[in-house]
């Protein structure tokens, strides 16, 4: 019998930038190729990658006093993120500087162990801090296919307020944008 790894759940910073990167690619890759069987184009994937996921534009991320991300570290590895900042959803109620939850990634191995839940737990904690000083609305996208996704948020008291094509590279990704206003 094995022992259960500890976690470690604490913010990002920019020394995890190199580790992040590859963890915020291979939880996209278990997630929308593997999981969901989406079939990118390569040339469209690469490009999403390189511009995304690379080590570069997740330090600008880190960097970024907007941004927030939390990581989930276990033996000495990143397994799990959370990632929130200002709202870049195409929907014409968004204020500039409402909060956004942009992604929450566990790595498969790491899945059902309450991680999420975590995650979840304090990003919507400071995207409520943060929409109290905005107008009190709270945003996030999600893939339309993303049934499990959808229903977690729909209980949280989000609701549906749009839809929204998300670019990987030149493929199109049909998203629904959602809001849940905590006044």
């Amino acid at each position: 019998m094995s022992a259960t790894p500890a976690f470690a759940i604490r913010p990002a910073v920019p020394a995890d930038a190199e580790a992040l990167s590859a963890l915020k690619l291979a939880t996209f890759r278990e997630t929308f190729l593997a999981g969901f069987g989406i079939p990118y184009p390569p040339a469209d994937l690469a490009r999403f990658e390189a511009s995304t996921y690379a080590p570069g534009p997740v330090l600008a991320e880190l960097t970024d006093p907007a941004h927030h991300t939390w990581v989930v570290e276990a033996a000495g590895r990143l397994v799990a993120y959370a990632h929130i900042g200002p709202v870049k959803l195409p929907h014409p109620d968004a204020r500039p500087g409402e909060p956004e939850l942009y992604q929450i990634y566990l790595l498969n191995e790491t899945q059902g162990q309450g991680l999420g839940g975590q995650l979840l737990k304090l990003a919507l904690g400071r995207c409520e801090e943060i929409a109290r000083g905005t107008g009190g609305r709270i945003w996030l996208g999600v893939w339309s296919g993303n049934q499990r996704a959808r229903a977690i948020y729909d209980g949280l008291g989000f609701r549906k307020v749009g839809e929204y094509h998300f670019k990987v590279g030149d493929w199109l990704d049909d998203e629904q944008i959602y809001r849940r206003d905590i006044r």
